[in-house]
């Protein structure tokens, strides 16, 4: 069987040919629409027209996703998504069998099919970006919750008092961005002219600043991973995402970690960090293992409408 995979970033689209033992035949990237949903159906459409023998598609996407539904709740980076029965739109263009499913659990689910995660019951798998994805594997399968948000841990309200605002959810206090701000302002450049590269250039050269800079956004990490640790009892986390590609990264995640274990007045089980064995093709392959595992569960039918939408997005259906 041959699979058409697609991850849709806010920026990108990348693709790729696969057959169901993850061998990639053929692989590329698109712009990713930026004008909304008939322009998203089309561009996807058209690699389905360069592919005449595919049996399936498996979509990885931004948001909050009803993968069973084919319907997406909030559709992240891509707004224009939101409250939007894409399977079905799209299998009028593309009449094959059709799953979508959130990025970061693609991406858990890679890991747990042959990464990261193979060789454990229950894993954690966090993805620094723009933001921060999350995806929850529990007893080998991903698990994704009641209103189908488990595992969205950017929305974290990380502020002792008052509301969980932009400023105050962990998303936005962890993403890469954050750090990239934090040594721009530390050292009196332009944010626009900081990237990860640059921060981490500073930082394996030996710069003291950078590496306090790194020190301070871990620590945070990884006080939120101890939270989760606690709460979920994970066998493992492990780190995706552009900069975890750093080996002093995840080295800076543990030293957190550790320091806050040695301080804990409370036996509490100590958190594993590794990094995510697919880096950035972790959301393709983890979108075909979503296909092949999870695909038969799908409702049919045509979506519901008006009242009943709304009961089936609060997680009532």
């Amino acid at each position: 069987m041959k699979i058409l995979v697609v991850d849709i970033g806010g920026t990108s689209i990348k693709y790729a040919c696969m057959r169901e033992d993850m061998t990639m035949l053929t692989r590329g990237k698109i712009p990713t629409p930026k004008e909304g949903r008939e322009e998203l159906i089309e561009a996807i459409g058209k690699l389905y027209d360069g592919l005449p023998d595919v049996e399936g598609i498996a979509i990885s996407m931004p948001g909050i996703i009803d993968s069973a539904g084919g319907y997406c709740v909030m559709g992240g980076a891509l707004r224009y998504n939101d409250d939007f029965y894409l399977r079905h739109s799209l299998y009028k263009r593309c009449p094959v069998k059709i799953y979508m499913e959130n990025d970061a659990k693609c991406a858990a689910m890679a890991e747990a099919a042959a990464g990261s995660l193979k060789d454990v019951k229950d894993g954690f798998v966090l993805i620094f970006g723009t933001m921060i994805g999350g995806g929850f594997i529990k007893d080998h399968k991903l698990y994704r919750g009641r209103h189908f948000s488990a595992g969205e841990v950017s929305y974290i309200a990380t502020a002792r008092e008052g509301s969980p605002d932009c400023e105050n959810v962990w998303g936005n206090r962890c993403g890469t961005p954050q750090l990239c701000r934090m040594y721009a302002e530390k050292k009196g450049l332009d944010p626009s002219e900081v990237d990860g590269e640059t921060v981490f250039e500073a930082v394996n050269r030996g710069d003291g600043e950078a590496r306090d800079c790194l020190r301070r956004f871990t620590r945070e990490i990884a006080v939120q991973m101890f939270n989760l640790q606690t709460v979920l009892d994970p066998e493992r986390f492990a780190i995706g995402g552009g900069i975890s590609a750093q080996p002093i990264f995840i080295e800076y995640i543990r030293n957190n970690l550790n320091e806050l274990y040695t301080r804990c007045p409370y036996h509490v089980p100590a958190a594993e960090v590794v990094s995510c064995k697919f880096q950035n093709d972790a959301n393709l392959y983890g979108a075909l293992q979503c296909f092949l595992a999870y695909a038969g569960e799908q409702r049919d039918g045509e979506p519901q409408t008006g009242p009943e939408a709304r009961q089936h997005q609060m997680g009532e259906y």
